[in-house]
């Protein structure tokens, strides 16, 4: 590439900028809520200055923070949303993650050395075969023995086959999946958990992946099946592009004290920081956003948004029901999948595509965010009805 003039290079940008506006009003294919309006965020943070710094978060963000960094907003943040997990602030770690995946790394790498240091054995991998391509990529990175275990043609997790899966002589490391990425489907932590619990002698460690649902179910009437004082969990990961809106991909990490406690220290004389985590400098403007988005938003009006996205997912279900169209959801998704429309619905409402034999072959599926209001729904029930 070179280096444009000041005109070509505009031109290029502007001409990029019209097609994002042309585009994503219509994207129901992808996890992302597309109501962002952070521009207030932004003006304030260009009228104090702040373009021209740089936001570092090196370090915990529960030590001492430094002036470079966001790093005690960052903690509030955490503090704001891990009660709604049910986590107590007595007993609590977190971080504002660079993405979910960061997050299901550090949910992964903490899980295997809490496994490693209470039990001195080397403990296996299990998750369902549905789950986010990310797990397997974080097990090879890892160097860790993973069991696939499989799923029912709705995507949840078999109980039968996880405990054809299970080795209870070593350490159980469970990933639960919270929507899984194609079919949204939530693994039965209850009946799973039963199946872990014939062996009270195995230790069990049990992350959540709940990229996209851990945004809205909590503030929906589902809340229960992301707290883990009904269902327990050790860690949970959670997206902040996803339901909450942020325009660039971070997300958060949760877990107890104890367990960071538990994870191989380095000193870090410069940082004046005992570094636990993985990462080591991370953005610090997503911390703010989150920060901004509390203040701004809060629970009032994500709950009114939660309730809005189930809603709209079961309008969306009767209409393509009354003009005949096959689909499937799992129940308290906001994901629907469905027979493959033609190529021109495909391409203008930017679905993701997949196959599956049991459900006749060519899938797409829509993720019902905020933007897939009523009015977008019957443009797209009227475009599907007319080819």
């Amino acid at each position: 590439m070179m280096q444009m003039d000041n005109n070509d290079f505009l031109r290029r940008l502007n001409s990029w900028a019209d097609e994002c506006h042309t585009d994503f009003p219509n994207a129901f294919g992808y996890p992302a809520n597309y109501n962002i309006n952070l521009t207030e965020f932004y003006r304030w943070y260009l009228e104090n200055g702040l373009g021209t710094k740089l936001l570092n978060n090196a370090g915990d963000p529960f030590e001492a923070p430094n002036n470079l960094s966001t790093l005690s907003f960052e903690r509030e943040v955490i503090e704001y949303f891990a009660p709604k997990y049910g986590f107590s602030t007595d007993d609590l770690w977190g971080m504002v993650t660079m993405s979910g995946t960061d997050g299901n790394n550090h949910g992964i790498y903490f899980g295997v050395n809490y496994l490693r240091k209470t039990t001195g054995k080397e403990p296996i991998l299990y998750f369902s075969d549905e789950a986010h391509y990310s797990n397997y990529r974080l097990c090879h990175l890892q160097n860790l023995e993973v069991r696939l275990v499989k799923t029912d043609a709705m995507g949840r997790m078999l109980e039968s086959s996880l405990a054809e899966q299970l080795e209870p002589s070593r350490p159980c490391l469970m990933v639960y999946a919270m929507g899984s990425t194609f079919k949204g489907a939530i693994d039965d932590q209850p009946s799973l958990n039963k199946v872990l619990a014939r062996y009270p002698n195995m230790p069990v460690y049990r992350h959540l992946d709940a990229a996209l649902f851990g945004g809205y179910l909590p503030f929906s009437r589902f809340r229960s099946m992301v707290n883990r004082n009904t269902i327990p969990f050790d860690s949970i990961s959670i997206s902040g592009h996803k339901f909450f809106g942020i325009d660039s991909p971070c997300g958060m990490f949760i877990t107890t004290r104890k367990i960071y406690d538990t994870q191989a220290s380095f000193e870090i004389p410069y940082l004046n920081s005992d570094m636990r985590m993985i990462s080591c400098s991370r953005a610090g403007m997503e911390p703010l956003k989150f920060w901004w988005l509390i203040q701004t938003v809060g629970e009032e009006k994500w709950t009114r948004q939660a309730e809005m996205i189930l809603e709209n997912t079961e309008y969306f279900k009767l209409e393509l029901s009354r003009i005949g169209w096959p689909h499937w959801a799992n129940s308290c998704s906001n994901t629907i999948f469905l027979r493959r429309p033609p190529k021109e619905i495909v391409e203008k409402y930017t679905l993701a595509n997949n196959y599956d034999d049991a459900f006749g072959g060519e899938l797409s599926h829509i993720v019902v965010m905020q933007h897939v209001t009523k009015e977008a729904i019957d443009c797209f029930i009227r475009d599907l009805s007319s080819l």
